[in-house]
């Protein structure tokens, strides 16, 4: 399935010479897909800035990264703009992947989404299953998210984020998925979240470089 090239950015980081475990250099190219809302998506960055784009000019000719972030996405199945009615999801599920990065939860924390934070453990769960059983068999990895700067934005809020942290540990030792802490990569770099909720291309660095690490750290 031929896919267009992404425009990358230029901090392109000395990492990207690092070889793939031998697992995932089997079939060539590793194909790794970026699940998510606007902060996936790149809303904050400079063009050719978002955290997918960064990860692909990080793994360089040695994989293919596609973002499949949709704006104002919520994990919630009753959230107010779930990603499970999005097409990009579907266009996710039929991308073939072997590697899946989920990063969801930032919208949930709004006020009236977050009313219904019980089921958010039950359907980030049935998203995880819904990649797990491709026939592409990809390893899934799932985010801790980043973090909301100061009293946030957008409803947006940095205390629903630290109840859903270790939600998503436990989730992903049930679900026995890797994962990726976005949240301590920036949460000393407030400067890189110019609008206390979407990192610019600085902060989306880091985020890539936390998603290489853990991808790459992967035998």
């Amino acid at each position: 399935m031929k896919r267009p090239p992404l425009i990358v950015s230029s901090l392109v980081l000395s990492s990207a010479l690092l070889a793939l475990p031998p697992a995932y250099a089997a079939d060539g190219k590793l194909h790794i897909i970026c699940v998510g809302d606007s902060i996936t998506a790149g809303v904050g960055a400079a063009a050719g800035g978002s955290y997918p784009e960064q990860l692909g000019a990080l793994f360089g000719e040695k994989a293919e990264v596609e973002g499949f972030g949709v704006s104002g996405s919520t994990m919630l199945k009753s959230g107010d703009s779930p990603y499970w009615k999005s097409s990009l999801y579907q266009r996710a599920l039929e991308s073939e992947p072997k590697v899946v990065v989920i990063m969801l939860g930032t919208n949930d924390t709004k006020a009236k989404n977050w009313t219904k934070k019980s089921d958010f453990a039950k359907d980030y769960l049935a998203m995880i299953k819904s990649f797990q059983v491709l026939p592409s068999k990809p390893k899934v990895f799932i985010c801790l998210p980043c973090p909301v700067v100061g009293e946030g934005n957008f409803g947006i809020n940095e205390a629903g984020v630290k109840e859903e942290i270790p939600m998503i540990k436990k989730l992903a030792l049930e679900a026995n998925v890797g994962i990726i802490d976005m949240h301590t990569a920036l949460e000393k770099s407030p400067d890189a979240i110019p609008d206390k909720v979407h990192p610019n291309e600085v902060g989306a660095a880091l985020m890539a470089k936390a998603a290489f690490d853990a991808i790459s750290a992967v035998k």
